[in-house]
């Protein structure tokens, strides 16, 4: 059974980081990736280490969240920097079946964690 399971994540002031980590068992993923989801709005794609090593942002988060990947344990990381109050929500750890996907396609993903709140106040 593959279960991927977050930790991490809590209350922050703007400025303040956060760090979030997704362990995976039952299988290895070469792709994994973090999503969140505010309240009202729709789920969208945060950051990825894709299956060739390279780490995608969205353009919200580039240059301050920095996503990594430890291979050898298959836990996936996002360090979270200078954070603001629009960071708010839940952040879901995903993974695909297969490589070389549009990294920010939900409906790619077939394998998502049970999320972990991440809340910014200003």
């Amino acid at each position: 059974q593959v279960e991927l399971l977050e930790s991490g994540g809590g209350s922050v002031q703007a400025g303040g980081s956060l760090s979030l980590s997704c362990a995976a068992s039952g299988r290895t993923f070469g792709h994994m990736a973090w999503f969140r989801q505010a309240p009202g709005k729709e789920r969208e794609g945060v950051a990825a280490i894709q299956c060739d090593g390279s780490a995608t942002y969205r353009d919200s988060v580039r240059g301050r969240f920095t996503v990594s990947k430890d291979d050898v344990k298959t836990i996936l990381h996002l360090q979270m920097d200078n954070l603001k109050p629009e960071d708010t929500a839940i952040y879901y750890c995903a993974a695909p079946s297969t490589c070389s996907i549009t990294w920010d396609a939900l409906e790619k993903y077939s394998y998502w964690g049970q999320g972990t709140q991440v809340t910014v106040s200003s």
